[in-house]
């Protein structure tokens, strides 16, 4: 006996080589959106009928030994094509009843692998319950650099109006994922939540830039400071601090303070670089021009020393 054959790969909008996790995706996807329960009363027929043509395929597809049975069939069938099942397939005919009993599956079903393992339940003559987990729901978690020094407690708000309190730990950076459990979408008829995806972006700070578990920060110095040496105060996150520059610094030379740096999950800190900037007097004033001159007499320029000297 002749049945429309279906393609459930086509059902679920995945090619013929997806795999369980791609399967499983587009099944959740299609599920909730076609479930009769969340539709407006006129459109739950015609949702229902669609709803048990992904549960179907869905059926097949995500059980490996159906899958295989039903991939040997070929790719030579198409949606709708007159299919007679192949020698020794587990065909009958089924009355009303019986195909409400199988949980409203296809004919084509039943003619490959006769009664279903019951993925679908119940709910009264001929409807079909099933539990949906809830979607993931995935956002933007915008961190000053404050919170990433001492971590904290902050709360955010949610698509849709919902607030949440989060905890930033300790150890978040730039682009750090938080996962918070059953904080998504509620799942259908006692499926469970979704999970909340916190993706974390820092906010440039004026003072210092974010490298790894480093921070790094500007060191402006004038000529002399460089050449000769000195003592510098400097604003770090936790206040101000004394900064011996070497005599002789050039400028782009990194001067490193110790464990001043982001704080790590393990307890550990990072360190803060002082990056030094040379940095000249736009309009210098006479006692100034006449040093530069003194200088300029008494040495040779970079240029015009021997390589090496």
């Amino acid at each position: 006996m002749a049945v429309k054959f279906r393609d459930y790969y086509e059902v679920l909008g995945v090619p013929r080589t997806a795999t369980a996790e791609e399967i499983k995706r587009a099944y959740r996807q299609l599920a909730r959106k076609h479930h009769p329960d969340l539709q407006p009363a006129a459109e739950r027929t015609k949702a229902a009928e669609r709803f048990k043509e992904i549960n179907e395929a869905y059926e097949v597809l995500s059980n490996p030994d159906k899958r295989s049975k039903y991939d040997a069939l070929g790719q030579n069938w198409k949606n709708g094509m007159d299919f007679t099942p192949p020698p020794g397939a587990e065909w009958r005919t089924v009355d009303p009843g019986e195909w409400e009993d199988l949980g409203g599956f296809s004919d084509f079903f039943g003619s490959l692998f006769g009664r279903p393992t019951g993925r679908a339940g119940r709910s009264g003559r001929g409807g079909t319950r099933i539990t949906i987990p809830g979607n993931d729901v995935e956002a933007e978690l915008v961190v000053s650099l404050d919170e990433l020094l001492k971590g904290g407690r902050r709360r955010i708000q949610l698509p849709g109006g919902r607030s949440l309190d989060v905890e930033i730990p300790l150890g978040t950076r730039d682009g750090t994922v938080l996962r918070l459990a059953g904080q998504g979408e509620p799942g259908v008829n006692g499926g469970p939540p979704g999970d909340l995806f916190l993706h974390a972006r820092l906010i440039p700070h004026p003072r210092y830039r974010v490298i790894g578990d480093d921070l790094e920060m500007d060191l402006p110095l004038w000529p002399w400071q460089a050449v000769l040496g000195t003592e510098v105060r400097i604003d770090t996150p936790e206040g101000p601090v004394t900064l011996k520059v070497p005599s002789g610094t050039q400028s782009g030379r990194r001067l490193r303070l110790r464990g001043r740096g982001l704080p790590r999950a393990d307890g550990s800190r990072g360190d803060l670089y002082a990056t030094v900037r040379i940095v000249i007097p736009e309009r210098p004033s006479a006692a100034e021009r006449e040093a530069y001159e003194a200088l300029r007499r008494g040495a040779s320029a970079p240029a015009d020393r021997p390589a090496g000297g």
